[in-house]
């Protein structure tokens, strides 16, 4: 019954709650907005009207348009630099979670000496405490999935190594988050299914950790409850307010699990997928090993799963109707039928994968309440690919 719980983010939540960054209090007066390459945020005029309210609260703004949908040590470092140079004092994150993670990290090189990846734990990581505070951070969501602007959690990879590698600390949760669910509906349907199932992994993952605790169990457990029930509405009709309204909610929720438990190896098997093959969105590659990974556990937290499954409308008389309705979840999604090939991932090769697993973020391994083994994670992998 020992815990901690700290979620010192104010959030903004509501249709219309983007107009409200014009009136709130902000914590600078230069800001640097980071955003994805891709150019959705300037395509569909978001960057334009967060830059019009940020101006209209008089603050100055930079953009870097630098990010990519899996972020990696040099884009943090180029972003940091035009913060330096720019002297800004505050990040705003707009976009999805890899927008939002590169904010963090943008953050914290911003004020701080020397490599980024002196400050992650990992194979070549050093794990030097900071020097400095890093920059406030301004989340701003338009997505429904990884739950970064309420956690501290930003995850990079070290591409030369394949190290995809998590870091936070208490300074790295965002000062202030707006979540709109109006920003979400532009959302494609493959890509909604894939960050809803990132959010149900976060609470799935730390539901049956070693470290929940009976507060992330009341947010997982509704986080899951609300993605079972609206993430198919959401998919098939991305303009359903409602539904894309709960699904930021259930995000939300998810992101407190993430603050007030851990995700599990689920979660390095698939990161170790994604630092070889940075093309693969993170839910995908989530979605792919779901089904094998979670029978592995069943036995190991069998009363648990059976909760998820009740949660997920089932009965719950049984451990395996958890593996059941997830499967019906995919399918509802159109999501059941993923492959690893289809993304250039080698069956001859899926040892390398579950190494890196095992190696780069052992940390999430040792709260699993399943010991895996180098040949678990090799079977999972084996019997997850397509």
């Amino acid at each position: 019954m020992d815990f901690l719980f700290y979620i010192p983010t104010k959030i903004y939540f509501g249709a219309g709650s983007l107009a409200k960054l014009c009136s709130i209090p902000l914590p600078g007066k230069k800001a640097l907005i980071v955003i994805s390459k891709g150019g959705s945020m300037g395509r569909l005029g978001l960057l334009d009207r967060v830059k019009g309210y940020l101006n209209e609260a008089g603050v100055d703004v930079d953009v870097y348009q630098g990010i990519s949908p899996n972020p990696n040590l040099d884009e943090i470092t180029k972003g940091a630099l035009i913060a330096r140079q720019g002297h800004c004092d505050f990040i705003v994150g707009l976009g999805g979670g890899s927008s939002i993670d590169s904010a963090k990290s943008i953050a914290i090189m911003a004020t701080n000496e020397g490599s980024y990846w002196d400050y992650v734990a990992g194979i070549t990581g050093e794990g030097l405490p900071l020097q400095n505070a890093p920059l406030p951070i301004v989340a701003i969501s338009t997505t429904a999935g990884t739950g970064s602007e309420v956690d501290p959690w930003t995850v990079i990879t070290k591409e030369d190594t394949f190290e995809k590698v998590g870091f936070g600390t208490k300074d790295t949760f965002p000062t202030i988050s707006i979540i709109d669910p109006e920003l979400l509906t532009t959302v494609p349907s493959d890509y909604t299914a894939y960050q809803g199932f990132d959010a149900l992994f976060h609470s799935v993952e730390g539901y049956i950790s070693k470290t929940a605790t009976p507060i992330s169990d009341i947010f997982a457990l509704k986080s899951i409850e609300l993605i079972g029930k609206y993430l198919p509405i959401a998919v098939k009709n991305g303009s359903n307010l409602e539904a894309r309204s709960y699904m930021a909610l259930a995000n939300i929720l998810s992101g407190f699990v993430e603050s007030t438990s851990n995700c599990t190896s689920q979660h390095s098997i698939e990161h170790a997928l994604s630092a070889y093959h940075p093309n693969l969105a993170h839910g995908a590659g989530l979605i792919m090993i779901a089904s094998e990974y979670h029978k592995l556990f069943l036995s190991s937290a069998p009363d648990r799963y059976k909760d998820m499954a009740i949660a997920l409308g089932g009965k719950g008389n049984k451990a395996e109707e958890f593996i059941t309705l997830l499967t019906k979840l995919m399918k509802s999604c159109k999501v059941g039928n993923l492959k690893m090939s289809a993304y250039g991932i080698q069956g001859d090769e899926l040892a390398k994968y579950a190494e890196n697993a095992m190696y780069a973020i052992a940390g999430l391994s040792n709260i699993d309440r399943l010991s895996l083994t180098l040949e678990d994670v090799i079977g999972v992998l084996e019997r997850s690919y397509k």
